[in-house]
């Protein structure tokens, strides 16, 4: 015996959820990358390299806003791949100092 096909409402039904999914994962990528955080990003004159290096080592509060406001300006496109990796090596020479 052949298995009865799906009715038009469930396709429907199924197709709408497709959507809403959708929807919700594009609405959380606009969330996470806002326009403001781009243009404060942008609107700062510092460079990576400059931002992470100084003298001793950096405290756990200060670590964890360096290392988010890298990868801030990195997802935004604020810093090419070359600038995340020349910082990234400066604050890991001042944690091992």
């Amino acid at each position: 015996m052949a298995k009865q096909r799906s009715s038009f409402a469930k396709l429907q039904r199924d197709k709408a959820k497709k959507e809403r999914a959708a929807n919700k994962r594009a609405e959380r990528r606009d969330r996470k990358t806002s326009d403001s955080e781009v243009a404060v990003l942008e609107d700062e004159d510092t460079d990576a390299v400059s931002m992470v290096s100084g003298d001793g080592e950096p405290s756990p509060q200060e670590l964890l806003a360096l290392v988010e406001d890298l990868h801030k300006r990195l997802a935004a496109g604020v810093i090419s791949e070359e600038e995340f990796e020349e910082a990234k090596v400066e604050l890991f020479a001042r944690l091992q100092s």
